[in-house]
């Protein structure tokens, strides 16, 4: 073996979970700035049975891959449950999120101080890049159903599959 590893040292892990409904370029650019300050980055696809995406969990899990595939030091997975239960399975001690808005704060405080005082795991928020301080995948698809332009908030596999699901709608 060789690297961190190999050498006592642990590897730096990370999560950054979501629904991703369908994964948009803000979403990409927390995990791509994630990708640069962690080893390892775990995408969660978090299962919410009583919500109905757009696209199902292993199509959003594939679109994921894809569009998360250069950056070499991604895994991507789904998860139903707690995500400090994610976190504890596999032994990740940060949690990153993004944040679009001071109204975003006060909500991911709350869940950021659960989440320490369930588990120990940290939250680290990273500020979202101006661009898409207004984006959201339910706005995004929204937006699209109605015939508006989104290929410049999603990349393009990624809008290549929205425009496909909503063509069959």
């Amino acid at each position: 073996m060789t690297g961190p590893e190999s050498e006592g040292l642990t590897m730096r892990r990370a999560v950054c979970p979501g629904s991703f409904d369908p994964i948009t370029n803000g979403h990409l650019d927390i995990i791509a700035r994630a990708s640069k300050l962690y080893d390892v980055v775990h995408v969660a696809v978090m299962i919410n049975q009583s919500k109905k995406g757009l696209f199902g969990i292993e199509e959003r899990i594939e679109l994921i891959r894809q569009v998360t595939a250069d950056f070499g030091n991604v895994e991507v997975e789904s998860f139903h449950g707690l995500l400090v239960d994610f976190c504890k399975q596999r032994d990740i001690p940060a949690i990153v999120k993004g944040l679009r808005a001071v109204s975003d704060f006060d909500y991911e405080l709350q869940m950021a101080q659960m989440n320490n005082g369930l588990s120990g795991v940290e939250t680290l928020f990273v500020p979202t890049n101006p661009t898409y301080s207004f984006l959201s995948s339910s706005l995004v698809k929204e937006v699209a159903a109605w015939g508006g332009d989104v290929a410049h908030l999603l990349p393009p596999v990624v809008h290549q599959a929205l425009v496909e699901r909503l063509g069959e709608k």
